[in-house]
């Protein structure tokens, strides 16, 4: 049998639209049998997919997205067969919670001062348990009609230079990195082409993240086109990393971007899978 992998996607516990059983569930329909859930910042989400995932036949690999800075850049480092128990790594995820409950507050208040109230009761209500995203603020944004679109919403209000932007002081790359590492799992470079970075930044990122135990970069994603994938595919060769694969779902209502659709994985690289436990 042909195996499907899907190594990021999100639930309810973060900013994605379905709960962890419905997203493995939705994941078993689409033919996925290896699947990590990757919650940004929490791993909260993760007992209720491993049971529904054992009830499907489907292994769930233990999972988190992390956010990190480096350079003064926001970067996201996935973490694939972690120990969620690990004690750095859970005090980290209840930090970064009040990091994100910190910067919602923020949000809100930029955008009262455009005559936009409301928006931190509506995303601490849509989050509930879980992790609180810029994604809340943009599906906010969306119901009120002040946009058309999430897109939009970035595009207006909450992308960097905008009116309703917030900095955030994240955890150093090097400390997300070791977090993963030391918990047991695979650090894995998230959707690097969607940082924009010119070939210069982009192999001194490499570099620093390859010094610092990282060992994946995501070469395929739900949202990639094949060029990216070739120039991400002659980044992991040329820095020895191994490459990942997954669609970053959100929700059932982009059409674009569905679990286990993806292009072929390069048949030259080494699959992180195969450093997993």
């Amino acid at each position: 049998m042909t195996e499907i992998y899907d190594l990021h996607c999100h639930s309810t516990a973060s900013d994605g639209a379905l709960t962890p059983t419905e997203l493995v569930q939705r994941a078993h329909g689409q033919g996925v049998t290896a699947l990590a859930l990757t919650d940004h910042d929490t791993t909260a989400g993760l007992p209720e997919a491993q049971i529904c995932a054992a009830a499907n036949g489907i292994r769930l690999i233990p999972g988190i997205e992390l956010s990190s800075s480096w350079q003064g850049k926001c970067l996201h480092v996935v973490g694939l067969g972690i120990n969620p128990s690990y004690p750095p790594l859970a005090e980290a995820s209840h930090n970064l919670q009040t990091t994100r409950l910190q910067r919602a507050e923020k949000i809100a208040r930029k955008l009262e001062q455009k005559r936009i109230p409301g928006a931190f009761e509506a995303v601490i209500k849509a989050a509930g348990d879980g992790m609180i995203t810029r994604t809340h603020f943009a599906d906010f944004l969306l119901s009120q009609h002040h946009v058309s679109t999430q897109q939009e919403a970035f595009d207006r209000y909450l992308a960097k230079g905008k009116p309703a932007y917030v900095a955030t002081e994240w955890a150093e790359l090097e400390q997300a990195i070791r977090w993963i590492t030391e918990s047991g799992g695979v650090a894995v470079l998230a959707h690097p082409s969607r940082y924009k970075l010119t070939a210069n930044w982009m192999k001194r990122l490499l570099t620093a993240f390859k010094e610092a135990g990282g060992q994946g970069i995501e070469v395929v994603t739900g949202r990639n086109n094949s060029d990216e994938i070739r120039l991400m595919t002659t980044y992991a060769k040329r820095f020895e990393l191994a490459g990942s694969m997954g669609s970053d779902f959100h929700t059932p209502a982009n059409q674009w971007v569905e679990l286990g659709r993806m292009a072929p994985f390069p048949e030259t690289l080494t699959p992180v899978w195969t450093l997993l436990n």
